[in-house]
């Protein structure tokens, strides 16, 4: 049987604004990784309708790339986020308060190229804003990201992929054959959908913000397809903690 540890657990408050590391959370069934991408930020040219929405509608790394030097803390008792970028110091606010909007775009606007639909408001869907129109978690193997590194000659960081769970423990690229099966990790039990297809966002070096690896280009030359990771949902609740072992079932 299949198995390993649970290594990271990662959160993006703000979808495509910030990541965050855990040291554990309690998954609910149906549902994303609690706060992950509750809030999105659309963009002017954006055509939204109520509840989820697909990427196109916001600022995001595949067309900002500078965005994916931003670390972020949420303080979820009061709905506060914190945001850090190396080039524009720290922000605190509440994404759900209107009067802390114009802070927040003023904050941002230099990490959006001036040829491009600019920040306009921040939204939410009653669930996370994840690329998948189902709540997902997003489920990633280590042991791939070192093949892919070394493949390319570039130490990879798990932050140019923005999952939520980091797994060790399993082959390389094992993970397309579970498809459909089910994953124990901790007290929770998941159900693996789909695979994962890149965009350009993952070319970009998560400490700068800027685009030094052509992910893209060596998942297609070596393997035919530019996929990694896997979507998945939760079929039983439960709380899992980074050092939680994990099991195909």
């Amino acid at each position: 049987m299949t198995g390993g540890r649970l290594t990271d657990i990662c959160r993006h408050p703000i979808k495509g604004h910030g990541r965050e590391d855990l040291a554990s959370v309690l998954l609910s069934a149906g549902a994303c990784l609690p706060w992950d991408r509750h809030w999105a930020v659309a963009h002017e040219a954006a055509k939204l309708v109520p509840g989820w929405n697909p990427c196109v509608n916001f600022a995001r790394a595949a067309k900002a790339p500078m965005l994916m030097a931003i670390t972020s803390r949420l303080d979820e008792a009061t709905g506060t986020v914190t945001l850090h970028h190396p080039d524009r110091g720290s922000l605190t606010f509440r994404p759900d308060d209107a009067a802390d909007l114009p802070r927040f775009l003023d904050w941002v606007a230099p990490l959006n190229p001036a040829n491009r639909a600019q920040p306009a408001q921040i939204v939410t869907a009653g669930r996370g804003m994840t690329d998948s129109d189902f709540p997902s978690v997003a489920i990633l193997n280590r042991a791939s990201l070192a093949d892919l590194s070394a493949r390319m000659g570039h130490d990879l960081s798990i932050h140019r992929w923005r999952g939520n769970l980091w797994l060790d423990g399993a082959p390389a690229w094992s993970e397309w054959d579970w498809i459909g099966r089910s994953i124990r990790i901790g007290g929770a039990t998941l159900t693996i959908r789909e695979r994962i297809t890149r965009c350009s966002a993952t070319t970009v070096e998560p400490d700068t913000g800027v685009s030094n690896a052509d992910t893209l280009s060596a998942l297609e030359s070596h393997f035919g397809h530019q996929d990694f990771g896997l979507y998945a949902t939760v079929t039983t609740g439960g709380t899992i903690a980074v050092g939680d072992a994990w099991s195909l079932t």
